[in-house]
Protein backbone atom coordinates (compact mmCIF):
# COMPACT_ATOMS: atom_id res chain seq x y z
CA UNK A 1 0.00 0.00 0.00
CA UNK A 2 1.10 3.76 -0.96
CA UNK A 3 -0.37 6.91 0.34
CA UNK A 4 0.62 9.84 -1.91
CA UNK A 5 -0.57 13.93 -0.40
CA UNK A 6 0.36 16.69 -2.56
CA UNK A 7 0.86 20.15 -1.65
CA UNK A 8 2.07 23.69 -2.57
CA UNK A 9 -1.12 24.63 -4.86
CA UNK A 10 -2.39 27.89 -4.89
CA UNK A 11 -3.31 31.09 -6.74
CA UNK A 12 -1.10 32.91 -8.84
CA UNK A 13 -0.50 34.90 -11.58
CA UNK A 14 0.51 34.77 -15.25
CA UNK A 15 4.21 33.94 -15.61
CA UNK A 16 4.85 33.14 -11.82
CA UNK A 17 6.14 29.64 -10.41
CA UNK A 18 4.85 27.25 -8.03
CA UNK A 19 6.43 23.84 -6.88
CA UNK A 20 4.25 20.93 -5.79
CA UNK A 21 5.42 17.91 -3.61
CA UNK A 22 3.89 14.65 -3.45
CA UNK A 23 4.87 13.21 -0.15
CA UNK A 24 4.64 9.40 -0.47
CA UNK A 25 4.51 6.76 2.30
CA UNK A 26 4.14 3.14 2.13
CA UNK A 27 6.67 0.41 1.86
CA UNK A 28 8.29 -0.73 -1.46
CA UNK A 29 7.57 2.94 -2.72
CA UNK A 30 11.02 3.40 -4.48
CA UNK A 31 10.13 0.76 -6.80
CA UNK A 32 7.30 2.56 -7.95
CA UNK A 33 7.10 5.29 -10.93
CA UNK A 34 5.42 8.34 -10.16
CA UNK A 35 3.51 10.37 -12.85
CA UNK A 36 2.03 14.07 -12.40
CA UNK A 37 -1.46 14.50 -13.95
CA UNK A 38 -3.99 16.98 -13.78
CA UNK A 39 -7.92 17.52 -14.26
CA UNK A 40 -9.72 20.82 -15.09
CA UNK A 41 -12.91 21.48 -14.65
CA UNK A 42 -14.93 19.79 -17.14
CA UNK A 43 -12.14 18.07 -18.98
CA UNK A 44 -10.40 14.41 -18.47
CA UNK A 45 -7.60 14.10 -16.77
CA UNK A 46 -3.79 14.74 -18.68
CA UNK A 47 -0.73 13.66 -18.12
CA UNK A 48 1.88 16.14 -17.23
CA UNK A 49 5.15 13.61 -16.73
CA UNK A 50 6.23 11.21 -14.89
CA UNK A 51 9.92 9.80 -13.30
CA UNK A 52 11.02 6.38 -12.70
CA UNK A 53 13.20 5.91 -9.71
CA UNK A 54 14.78 2.91 -11.40
CA UNK A 55 16.11 4.73 -14.37
CA UNK A 56 16.39 8.03 -13.43
CA UNK A 57 14.48 9.10 -16.50
CA UNK A 58 11.50 11.57 -16.60
CA UNK A 59 9.05 12.41 -19.35
CA UNK A 60 6.91 15.12 -19.87
CA UNK A 61 3.86 15.84 -22.01
CA UNK A 62 4.42 18.25 -24.73
CA UNK A 63 2.44 21.12 -23.00
CA UNK A 64 4.98 20.78 -19.86
CA UNK A 65 7.96 20.51 -21.78
CA UNK A 66 10.59 23.05 -21.46
CA UNK A 67 8.34 24.83 -18.56
CA UNK A 68 7.86 21.98 -15.73
CA UNK A 69 10.92 20.51 -14.06
CA UNK A 70 10.10 16.54 -12.02
CA UNK A 71 12.29 16.04 -9.36
CA UNK A 72 12.55 13.41 -6.55
CA UNK A 73 14.14 13.08 -3.31
CA UNK A 74 14.41 9.92 -1.90
CA UNK A 75 15.55 10.23 1.22
CA UNK A 76 12.60 12.69 1.88
CA UNK A 77 10.13 10.31 -0.11
CA UNK A 78 8.82 13.22 -1.95
CA UNK A 79 8.33 13.82 -5.57
CA UNK A 80 8.52 17.56 -7.04
CA UNK A 81 6.64 19.40 -9.39
CA UNK A 82 8.59 22.45 -10.44
CA UNK A 83 6.08 24.41 -12.81
CA UNK A 84 7.30 27.91 -13.99
CA UNK A 85 5.52 30.43 -16.40
CA UNK A 86 2.59 29.23 -15.55
CA UNK A 87 -0.78 30.02 -17.99
CA UNK A 88 -4.30 30.54 -17.23
CA UNK A 89 -4.16 27.34 -18.96
CA UNK A 90 -2.58 25.49 -16.38
CA UNK A 91 -5.33 25.88 -14.25
CA UNK A 92 -6.00 22.61 -12.75
CA UNK A 93 -6.52 19.99 -10.07
CA UNK A 94 -3.18 18.37 -9.92
CA UNK A 95 -2.46 14.89 -8.60
CA UNK A 96 0.34 12.38 -8.18
CA UNK A 97 -0.05 8.76 -8.50
CA UNK A 98 2.12 6.01 -8.69
CA UNK A 99 2.69 2.76 -11.51
CA UNK A 100 4.26 -0.24 -11.85
CA UNK A 101 4.99 0.69 -15.30
CA UNK A 102 8.56 2.38 -16.15
CA UNK A 103 6.57 4.96 -17.29
CA UNK A 104 2.82 5.89 -18.68
CA UNK A 105 0.79 8.38 -19.58
CA UNK A 106 -2.26 7.02 -19.22
CA UNK A 107 -3.97 7.35 -15.66
CA UNK A 108 -5.34 4.07 -15.95
CA UNK A 109 -1.99 2.35 -15.26
CA UNK A 110 -1.51 4.15 -12.38
CA UNK A 111 -2.65 2.25 -9.05
CA UNK A 112 -1.96 4.70 -6.16
CA UNK A 113 -3.21 8.09 -6.23
CA UNK A 114 -3.31 11.29 -3.95
CA UNK A 115 -6.30 13.62 -3.44
CA UNK A 116 -5.28 16.43 -5.69
CA UNK A 117 -3.84 20.37 -4.80
CA UNK A 118 -5.51 23.39 -6.71
CA UNK A 119 -3.75 25.42 -8.94
CA UNK A 120 -5.21 28.36 -10.31
CA UNK A 121 -3.32 31.10 -12.48
CA UNK A 122 -5.04 34.22 -13.52
CA UNK A 123 -4.72 36.50 -15.95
Amino acid sequence: QVQLVESGGGLVQTGDSLRLSCAASGRSFGTYSVGWFRQAPGKEREFVGSTNPRTGNTYYADSAKGRFTISRDNAKNTIYLQMNNLKPEDTAVYYCAATTYDTSNRHNDYVYWGQGTQVAVSS
